[in-house]
């Protein structure tokens, strides 16, 4: 008798402390180099969707309303990862940059985008969707790299649209090797990741509706003999917010060799870090000259073999680091370069059907490309003119780019299936691992 009940007590302690559903982790983590969330195998199809703080707001650009009903449909479609813009710096008024702003200037902060970005987390959590919230930009649109320049004392930085491409970048490689830039960004930091959702209650630190923190959009080097500097500057980067927040992942938000200057080992140093948990690729056909706006279906095959070469390449690093790969930005035009919402999107369904064989293919053979993020959202959208203009629904195409040129709308019913296609599948390989 004496036996048995000492059975039974151990079988009782042994089963208080065995994992239940309800103590595992509701954050998004990485295992053995594949995300796991609760407890399952974590492959998702997701959207960018970088207006979201701006739209939660009930200042200018507010409307959340429409939020919740953007997040309706995505949920309903399946999509449950949105990569989202924490927000944009520097003065209001200027072409081809987001506004309203986060950071009018260094440490003086718009609370009503604040409040806008805790009311969307706040409505994530509900829908059980999660973010990926870059803090930087190497780019103009929302203000980083160059903001930051200007405000540790380099003077007044050039802008692609006044300035030409060239200059720009000439200009951003300086910001590598600034070294009051980065604390400027890295004050920032610290607030953003500081903060307690006054929605929710919960510290940012614990809120499981956040997957990961992303160092930037697209941060690049600008210069091959900047590498060595930018190498540096992501890895105190990401060692200060892993030094806040031991929950999260983290992540670059980087192109791949593209934004690596071409230089693969740089790539892989900088995803080697091991502040980073997993591993980030875009893909541009378009933009990177793969498919020529006057012949974008004949230019289609080209851009998927070369999509797949790209992705290749980056994968193998991958394995070699053993973590997750994630294509979180990747767009093709609408048919014959136009930018009207009635515009057919032959090209654009095929590209992402080839995307999407792509990931899917790899994650049912236990692979380790996990997740993908169209470019971009623009659900209910009504574009009013090409260039976004103050008062204009936002789209998922910034301000700098033709409104329509890459966003998926509500109207875009082929595309859409093509997505919903996509989730079908990537749930199936969920269920089966």
């Amino acid at each position: 008798m004496k036996r048995i009940l000492f059975s039974l007590t151990t079988i009782a302690l042994l089963a208080a402390c065995a994992p239940t559903a309800q103590q595992q982790s509701p954050f998004v983590t990485v295992k053995d180099g594949h995300f796991e969330r609760d407890g399952k195998p974590y492959y998702y199809v997701g959207t960018n969707f970088w207006y979201g703080a701006i739209l939660g707001s009930e200042g200018q650009g507010g409307n959340r309303q429409r939020l919740c009903r953007e997040l309706d449909e995505m949920k309903r479609m399946g999509i449950d990862n949105l990569r989202i813009l924490v927000g944009s710096d520097g003065e209001r008024g200027v072409a081809t940059k987001v506004e309203p702003t986060l950071q009018v200037a260094p440490g003086v902060y718009n609370d009503t985008i604040l409040a806008g970005l805790d009311f969307l987390l706040a409505e994530m959590q509900k829908r059980q969707m999660v973010a990926v919230l870059y803090l930087n930009n190497s780019w103009e649109w929302s203000g980083g790299y160059g903001f930051y320049l200007e405000h540790a004392g380099a003077g007044k930085q050039p802008r692609p649209d006044a300035d030409g491409y060239p200059a720009y970048m000439q200009a951003m490689s300086k910001y590598a090797t600034n070294e009051q830039a980065h604390q400027l960004f890295y004050d920032y930091v610290r607030f953003i990741i500081g903060r307690t959702n006054r929605y929710t209650g919960l510290k940012y630190t614990e809120d499981p509706a956040i997957m990961s923190w992303q160092i930037g959009n697209e941060p690049r080097a600008f210069a091959k003999e900047s590498l060595p500097a930018f190498e540096k500057w992501l890895a105190e980067a990401s060692a200060l917010i892993r030094s806040l927040d031991s929950r999260h992942l983290i992540s670059i938000g980087s192109e791949g060799s593209w934004g690596c200057e071409n230089d693969y080992d740089c790539y892989e140093r900088i995803c080697a870090d091991k502040n980073i948990d997993y591993c980030n690729v875009h893909l541009w056909p378009y933009n990177w000259g793969w498919a020529k706006p006057d012949s974008l279906i004949e230019n289609l095959e080209r851009a998927c073999q070369n999509t797949k070469d790209y992705i290749d390449r980056h994968l193998a690093i991958c394995d070699r680091l053993n973590k997750p790969l994630v294509m979180e930005e990747f767009g093709y035009p609408r048919d014959g370069f136009k930018f009207t919402l009635d515009t057919p999107t032959q090209g654009r369904d095929g590209y992402y059907k080839y995307v999407f064989s792509l990931v899917a293919d790899n994650a049912e053979q236990g692979g380790k490309f996990a997740g993908c993020n169209f470019w971009g959202w623009g659900g209910f959208a009504h574009p009013r003119h090409e260039q976004w203009q103050v008062g204009d629904d936002y789209t998922g195409d910034p301000a700098q780019e033709a409104q329509g040129l890459n966003s998926v709308f509500d109207t875009d019913t082929t595309t859409l299936q093509v997505v919903r296609q996509q989730v079908s599948r990537m749930n199936e390989v969920r269920n089966k691992q």
